[in-house]
């Protein structure tokens, strides 16, 4: 007769319900906001090196982007633990149905702050003093929900904030150049960042938590078009001062048509339509990376 296998013991299951928390408030189950931080470090990765950012150093910043992600939604989380319960998109996170203490919230994000200044240690002194206010950036940015109906541009900042760590990184300076492409992401995130604040705008009234969607109001859309024609201005100004080449250029076409596309997507404001949009958005950093990528290795061909 075979014999039953064990069952496992109680605290397993207790520690792969910890994980999955763990997973949840990290966000590893939702990586489209570790893509949007990505993209501007990758466009500063590669313009600061000439499309050829040395493997050890490119490597540390994707690291050092997918744990900054992760600690901020850490901290996003602690501070919005006793609102996220009334909000129908947010009521199921860790810290509101006890699947993690806080305590425990803010044991993780000390770990993952940790292992961010190992990772940062390991460039140089311009670097790590940008690290710190890009750490200040990423802390605040929760707290903005409830003082200003700009919270996106803080995001903008705190997301935009590894282009010039890129560059310092690189280049142990920051060429004025730069702060077109820094221009251009910041906008960027507003534009991404209001649609999604849109899906959450009735919520976001109930409990007080501002945003940019609730400023613009019923101007949203047309204002969301205006930041989108501002950010193809800045990305383009970002190609005269880098002394790009029609490859880049190519890029910003399609990413004009994109962001109509996604006009297209919101102008009636349905909640998922607008996070459709706000989803689709990962494709206009991976249109501006080809297009940097591209450039620079159609030089390279040609000086061959």
């Amino acid at each position: 007769m075979v014999e039953p296998p064990p069952s496992l013991p109680l605290d397993t299951g207790i520690k792969a319900r910890k994980l999955r928390a763990v997973i949840e408030i990290t966000r590893f189950d939702k990586p489209i906001g570790t893509f949007l931080l990505l993209a501007p470090t990758l466009w500063g990765m590669v313009l600061a090196n000439q499309g050829y950012p040395p493997w050890g150093l490119l490597c540390l910043f994707v690291a050092g982007a997918i744990v900054m992600r992760s600690a901020g939604c850490v901290a996003n989380d602690l501070a919005d633990r006793n609102l996220d319960g009334h909000v129908e998109r947010t009521r199921l996170r860790p810290l509101v149905s006890g699947a993690l203490s806080v305590p425990e919230a803010l044991f993780l994000l000390v770990g993952l702050l940790s292992i961010a200044l190992m990772l940062v240690a390991l460039t140089n002194p311009l670097t790590i003093k940008l690290s710190i206010a890009g750490l200040a950036l990423a802390l605040i940015y929760p707290l903005m929900k409830r003082v200003t109906h700009l919270p996106q541009i803080v995001l903008g900042l705190a997301f935009s904030w590894s282009i010039p760590m890129a560059f310092a990184a690189s280049m142990n300076t920051l060429p004025s150049a730069l702060w077109w492409l820094f221009v251009a992401n910041l906008l960027w995130t507003v534009i991404y960042d209001t649609q999604y604040a849109m899906v959450d705008r009735e919520d976001d009234l109930t409990v007080g938590i501002k945003s940019t969607a609730i400023l613009f109001g019923h101007l949203d859309v047309r204002i969301i078009g205006l930041l989108q024609g501002l950010c193809v201005v800045a990305f383009c100004c970002c190609g005269v001062a880098f002394d790009l080449g029609m490859a880049y250029y190519a890029a910003i076409v399609a990413v004009g048509l994109l962001f109509t596309r996604h006009l297209w997507f919101i102008k009636d404001r349905d909640t998922q339509q607008c996070f459709r949009a706000f989803n689709q958005s990962k494709w206009i950093g991976v249109l501006i990376l080809s297009g940097l990528c591209a450039d620079f290795w159609l030089r390279s061909v040609a000086l061959d």
